[in-house]
């Protein structure tokens, strides 16, 4: 108990966040793994080994249980709380990893890789969601910025291990960061924002007081009166014509929009591609004298700075400059490829080196890994209103899904149609068209608690009245309170006396 006295809360929001950022660094492990087993399986000698086909399905399974994982989280969430929707999500990364680690055959292999992706599935819209309840909103951009970190970390750090040691013990190691995950989440509370909207209003105030301490009761009060109105149009509108004007209603449906252009952008920006096609990326723009493996690990330890770059500023930017800046650095970074790469095809080039390339890359992915990654998740844990959180995060999920799959699948077929120039161009205009979307629909959120940046969606028509009844009401019973206590106080006299 001392401890947690002395504990500041900034220290307590950065325990919760480091319980979410250990699992997001183990499904991070998840990404990267294919990449150091699938080479490790055809090393000859090896005690498993899988044709082209299987070592497909090890690689794209991921792509088809996620989905299966997104639909389950928001059911336990909603209802079951923050904390064991956590639970829940470590269990299966946990049972996949002892899978993979005693697999002596593809189909052991491959429900190893099903129960991982499922759990990174369930994870998607759980980890910014439990960031951003946790979190103060002076400090939220940062340890958001977090979740994209522990992810660029965990990639970076099964590609370095898995090349020194087998592929059997870099599971071993990567299955530590969700026991930790798990220990932590042990101690870690429930989020106030959901004990706010199951009415337990007594809990929320301790566990808000306790991550928050006493300087934002504002924030607190408002959290609580908002429930309150909800409840009063939740009464209102009971009918199936309710519901459908709960789907109707702006603040549903602008995040909603906003996070499908924010993922598309997040997922044409080229990090994925450059995860699942690094060599072949790397070969075209590079030559093929370049070392593709050397320049994958490289790639990554640039992401994993720039991610903890991104972490410093983006409390001191505001959202939508960062937004746009590093998605107009990604644009030009397309553009200056394609533009290098046709040139070069074409021996139209006057003057060549390495280091051009190398620089055009790196522009590439310090822009991937300082805006266009990390800035969809910050946003996911920001503009979903409490009420829509669970639903809005599973079609958000979905639509990452969709989009991976799309550039994945379509990857192979535009390079030989369209070579990397016509691809890198395409993608380019696919981003300009997102951008545009997102700078009309993306409020700034820098600074704002989660009720001013969902008030900001809502219409305001209608919502003023009810904020005035429930706080007249709130007013009245105050006034009840303090009138019963006077009374109380003065019966307890006369009995004394």
């Amino acid at each position: 108990m001392s401890t947690e006295r002395k504990a500041s809360p900034f220290v307590k929001q950065c325990f919760v966040t480091a319980a979410v950022c250990s699992n997001i660094a183990g499904h991070g492990c998840i990404i990267g793994y294919p990449a150091i087993l699938l080479p490790q399986l055809r090393q000859p000698g090896s005690q498993l080994t899988l044709t082209d086909e299987q070592g497909s399905w090890i690689a794209s399974v991921l792509g088809i249980t996620i989905l299966v994982g997104n639909f389950m989280t928001p059911p336990l969430m909603e209802r079951l709380g923050r904390k064991v929707a956590h639970f829940a999500v470590t269990l299966p990364i946990i049972a996949g990893w002892l899978a993979t680690i005693f697999a002596s055959s593809f189909e052991v292999l491959l429900i190893g890789r099903i129960l991982q992706g499922i759990s990174f599935g369930m994870i998607l819209p759980l980890g910014s969601v439990l960031v951003g309840e946790y979190t103060s909103p002076k400090n939220r951009g940062a340890f958001l910025m977090s979740v994209s970190w522990a992810q660029a970390f965990g990639i970076f750090f099964v590609h370095l291990i898995g090349s020194l040691i087998s592929w059997k013990k870099t599971g071993m190691i990567c299955l530590s960061f969700s026991i930790a995950s798990l220990l932590m989440t042990l101690y870690a509370p429930e989020s106030p924002s959901w004990l706010a909207s199951k009415g337990k209003y007594n809990e929320c105030k301790k566990v808000f007081r306790w991550l928050r301490g006493d300087e934002e009761n504002d924030e607190l009060e408002k959290m609580i009166q908002t429930k309150l109105v909800t409840e009063l149009q939740v009464k209102k509108k009971i009918t199936f014509n309710g519901i459908i004007e709960v789907v109707k209603k702006r603040e549903f449906i602008i995040p909603i929009v906003l996070m499908i252009h924010a993922n598309a952008m997040m997922q044409f920006a080229g990090g994925t591609t450059m995860a699942a096609y690094s060599t072949t990326i790397i070969g075209l723009i590079m030559g093929p004298d370049a070392s593709a493996h050397f320049w994958m690990v490289a790639l990554d330890a640039q992401r994993l700075i720039s991610n903890t770059i991104a972490v410093y500023i983006i409390d001191k930017m505001k959202r939508r400059t960062m937004m746009f800046l590093t998605g107009g650095l990604c644009v030009v970074s397309h553009v200056a490829i394609a533009g290098y790469v046709y040139l070069k095809v074409n021996n139209l080039l006057h003057y060549d080196a390495v280091w051009i390339p190398a620089v055009l890359i790196n522009l590439q992915f310090f822009s991937v890994a300082t805006g266009m990654v990390p800035l969809p998740n910050v946003i996911a844990g920001e503009v979903f209103p409490l009420e829509y959180k669970g639903l809005g995060g599973s079609i958000s999920v979905v639509s990452i899904a969709a989009f991976i799959f799309v550039t994945l699948k379509t990857f192979p077929g535009l390079i030989g149609s369209i070579h990397l120039h016509g691809t890198y161009l395409v993608y380019a205009v696919v981003l300009t068209y997102n951008l545009v979307v997102i700078w009309y629909l993306l409020p700034e959120t820098k600074g704002k608690t989660l009720q001013e940046i969902e008030d900001e969606f809502k219409a305001k028509k209608g919502k003023d009245k009810d904020i005035e009844d429930v706080l007249e009401t709130t007013k009245i019973n105050d006034t009840n309170c303090t009138e019963d206590s006077k009374i109380s106080e003065t019966e307890t006299l006369k009995e004394k006396e």
